[in-house]
């Protein structure tokens, strides 16, 4: 009786050439993108920097001034009202933040001393953990002023890098995106200048209504401290002001320190006012200023919104948290466009076999 042959192998060549080049593709991607986490947050930032100041250019445009000309305004502006911000507040906030560091030393031996942080050493060990990641600005005087020069240039150069590429994505962002767009096919081509267009209103309405929460924040602080007599109520406000990038956890874990600093320096009855202002303003930032913008510009869940920061943040720090909201934005986008395509594509097929039956 005759054997019948072997079954010939379904895995050819090309399939597991195919295989290979993806896994080492991919493997590659990863590698990259923790290689380069911190230019490719710097461009992302750069990037939506960009996108805020090209509504403003769009609007010269219309009004008949030339995109050249519209960028040039509308950076000039820019720099112009962000140099009279600097003048106003800097250096109130460097002389202010210089005593703050100056009584660092004493502000933490204070908290050592307290009943609350000995009940968290006795439990986590929390002592050992400051001494071994804290450096002590009480016994090292050169360290920190080295470090916070080393930190200075550092920000001098990333803000230079960063203004450097929002020009030039401002100048030649639109034309590198439509020369790629025009490469498509037409089904194609006006599915991604529908995601484009609705990504660039979705950003832009974000970033806008970011500006207002952080400003609001800012001011709202820095008036209440001052009303209150805290120490250090201009840096400890534009810090606050700050917080408000990074939706949720930022302004609650700002708001813990503030309070804290308060009770250190002015007592139990001022921190416990300055906790109550913080659940006040929390209350409105959470209820009427945030709904506005990510609901109404972003559509975001909140859960989805605390996720994507979550996830960010620990793969690129707070810059990552800072551009999670617009990210996440951008791939709900892009995943609804795709899921609604192929649902009138399932429609046209259901019809027409309906028609033929």
């Amino acid at each position: 009786m005759a054997r019948a042959p072997p079954h010939a192998s379904q895995v050819t060549l090309k399939t597991a050439f195919t295989v290979c080049f993806a896994v080492t593709t991919t493997a590659a991607l990863i590698i990259f993108v923790v290689r380069t986490r911190g230019m490719l947050t710097l461009t992302a930032c750069a990037a939506m920097v960009a996108i805020a100041l090209n509504h403003p250019v769009h609007i010269l445009q219309r009004r008949r001034i030339h995109r050249p000309w519209a960028i040039a305004i509308v950076v000039v502006a820019a720099l112009l009202l962000l140099s009279g911000v600097l003048l106003l507040i800097i250096p109130a906030a460097v002389s202010q933040g210089s005593e703050l560091i100056r009584q660092a030393p004493k502000l933490l031996d204070e908290i050592r001393k307290s009943r609350v942080f000995k009940v968290l050493d006795e439990h986590f060990g929390v002592e050992q953990v400051l001494r071994d990641n804290v450096p002590s600005l009480a016994k090292t005087g050169a360290s920190p002023v080295l470090g916070a020069i080393g930190g200075v240039v550092s920000a001098v150069a990333g803000v230079a890098t960063m203004a450097a590429l929002v020009v030039f994505m401002l100048v030649f962002g639109p034309g590198l995106i439509s020369s790629f767009v025009r490469q498509l096919d037409a089904a194609v081509r006006r599915r991604w200048e529908r995601i484009i267009s609705r990504s660039y209103s979705s950003i832009g309405g974000y970033l806008g209504g970011l500006l207002v929460i952080c400003s609001v924040n800012a001011t709202l602080t820095t008036i209440c401290l001052a009303v209150l007599h805290i120490p250090f109520f201009l840096p400890l406000g534009i810090l606050s002001g700050f917080s408000s990038l990074v939706p949720y956890a930022g302004p609650l874990s700002v708001a813990v320190v503030v309070t804290v600093v308060t009770l250190l320096t002015s007592g139990v009855v001022k921190a416990a006012l300055v906790a109550g202002y913080f659940i006040l303003y929390g209350q409105f930032e959470g209820n009427v200023l945030g709904p506005y913008v990510y609901r109404r510009t972003v559509h975001l869940d909140p859960l989805v919104t605390l996720l994507a920061i979550l996830f960010l943040a620990e793969l690129m720090g707070i810059a990552g948290a800072i551009v999670a909201v617009p990210a996440v934005a951008v791939a709900q986008i892009v995943v609804r466009d795709l899921l609604a395509e192929r649902h009138e594509q399932r429609t046209v097929q259901g019809t027409e076999e309906a028609t033929e039956g």
